[in-house]
């Protein structure tokens, strides 16, 4: 698989929180598990239902909402479409009523005791593994699914790499250097060349394709706009045993009220991001970018740069583009997955996209925005993911917000360069991936190490 053969649509899935690999993935593989029943034929006969979880999805996964996804998935719901709140609380409900309805269909006996966590086991292509039993009347194995959750909302199972077919695009890479290569060749920045290459795969005229591919950018950006406006205008407190206050909505009212004419720009990203972590942690709809737990970077960018640049409809389609783009870069050559690289996966390709994107706004060449994402990742290298309760709070939604300053802060700094520069950006990606798998599994979305265990202790 080639970096082109991921979509930059792919890295900006709309969704639900709290989390993509552990919320939006299990929900995705539940839902397909049932599709294939019923193209089997054996829906109807299907009795129970046993599912399982491994590694990581088992160690967070009751504070990330898996189990309720999960069954959410077996009913038919997709969290592209779905209301957040019929997802919210399903697998507790089992307690009181141990009924599902398959695919929305067909009803079948299910409780909480049909739900295995087995956190100290891990399954070989992912730790993020969930297994789907169907039983008929006799407890006879119907159909067994074992799908792995990878990050972002991507869902894997046996065999997929080796079927997978490359998508047609219309220059193709798998790297940094080559995707720069290919702009210096066809004299297109980095915006222009991703937008062809949608275009070209989307099998249908130019113009049509081209109305389509901005139909869906346009869509991308409102859907994080709506996230910022809901959470900067939501109070309360988290839902969980943490009881965070919501901040957002109390630092936009002050930022608002403040007639001192001093630079707020830095503390208006802080509530941004804030938002929609805010938003994303109370399950509600959110943009996966490139995941749920760094979801707050990449549109909190953009909002700073609508609110202090001016920028057009236009500009903010460069900028999704841009961001997209480094963000498949990132996937191909190492991961973004928290539970495989640590936080450096995650908030660090958040902050690489953003930066990216910010810079190709303010001007930037193919390889100063290259420098940008190099730097934003470089600096959160070997970040550790340490969810306080397995739960996307503590300190995931700070984490957004310092992060969304650090990408502005890269893009500028590669503005004042030429381009080149000693670390490359697919040096650091790499570096990324050998640092993740040198990392212990304490820190990789287990919270069985750092601030997960001793904010606790204290």
């Amino acid at each position: 698989m080639s970096a082109s053969d991921i979509s930059v649509f792919d890295m900006f899935s709309i969704g639900i929180g709290p989390s993509s690999s552990h919320t939006v993935g299990p929900m995705l593989a539940a839902r397909q598990a049932v599709h294939a029943l019923a193209e089997r034929t054996q829906l109807t006969a299907t009795a129970a239902v046993k599912v399982t979880f491994y590694g990581s999805l088992a160690a967070t996964g009751i504070g990330h909402g898996t189990p309720g996804a999960v069954i959410a998935g077996l009913e038919g719901l997709d969290p592209r479409t779905c209301d957040p709140a019929a997802v919210r609380g399903r697998w507790e409900a089992l307690k009181g009523e141990p009924l599902i309805n398959l695919a929305g269909a067909h009803q079948v006996v299910m409780s909480i005791a049909d739900v295995e966590f087995r956190a100290g086991e891990r399954k070989p292509l992912h730790t993020n593994a969930v297994e789907m039993i169907f039983l008929d009347a006799g407890g006879q194995v119907l159909h067994r699914d074992l799908a792995y959750s990878v990050g972002g909302g991507f869902v894997m199972r046996e065999g997929d790499l080796a079927q997978r077919t490359h998508r047609g695009v219309w220059r193709a890479f798998n790297s940094a250097d080559d995707l720069l290569a290919a702009c210096t060749t066809e004299r297109v920045d980095i915006a222009e060349l991703a937008l062809r290459n949608e275009m070209y795969c989307a099998d249908m005229p130019s113009d049509e394709a081209l109305r389509h591919s901005h139909l869906r950018l346009d869509a991308i950006a409102a859907a994080m706009r709506a996230c910022v406006d809901a959470g900067t205008q939501t109070t309360g407190v988290l839902p969980g045993p943490l009881q965070v206050p919501r901040r957002a909505a109390g630092i936009a009212t002050a930022l608002a009220a403040d007639t001192s004419g001093r630079d707020r720009s830095t503390e208006w990203l802080h509530a941004f991001a804030i938002a929609v972590n805010e938003e994303n942690a109370s399950g509600n709809r959110i943009v996966t970018a490139p995941t749920n737990g760094a979801a707050g970077i990449v549109p909190a960018v953009l909002s700073y740069c609508e609110r202090f640049l001016h920028a057009t409809r236009e500009t903010i389609r460069t900028y999704l583009l841009t961001a997209g783009i480094i963000g498949t870069i990132i996937k191909r050559n190492a991961s973004i997955s928290g539970a495989e690289l640590g936080c450096q996966g995650e908030v660090g390709s958040a902050c690489a996209m953003a930066a990216a994107g910010l810079c190709a706004v303010l001007g930037g060449s193919p390889a100063q925005v290259e420098n940008a994402a190099e730097i934003a990742i470089e600096h959160h290298l070997g970040l550790t993911c340490d969810p306080v309760g397995g739960l996307v709070q503590i300190p995931c939604i700070e984490r957004n917000a310092v992060a969304s300053v650090t990408a502005v802060s890269a893009a500028r700094l590669a503005l004042h360069g030429t381009g080149r520069h000693h670390v490359s950006l697919d040096v650091v990606i790499e570096t990324m991936r050998q640092t993740g798998n040198d990392m212990s599994d304490r820190y990789k979305e287990t919270a069985t190490g750092g601030l997960a265990v001793n904010v606790v202790e204290c």
